[in-house]
């Protein structure tokens, strides 16, 4: 008979503390509720958002011709 494996402990991307990656951590890959939300919050603030590269060139054209 075969034990069930351990869970994996990760990193939470949030407060980089120890966090269950297992599905009896509802907020996976987050340790809790509040680091799950804080995350969603930063996301929908834009707080992630690259940086504009301004608008493309046709150089890359010009030089194929």
């Amino acid at each position: 008979m075969t034990s069930p494996a351990e869970p994996r402990i990760v990193r939470c991307p949030a407060c980089g503390g120890d966090s269950v990656y297992a599905p009896s951590n509802r907020w996976r890959p987050f340790c809790s509720e509040r680091c799950k939300q804080g995350d969603l919050g930063a996301w929908a603030s834009e707080q992630y958002a690259l940086p504009d590269q301004g608008a493309p060139t046709d150089d890359w054209d010009a030089e194929q011709r």
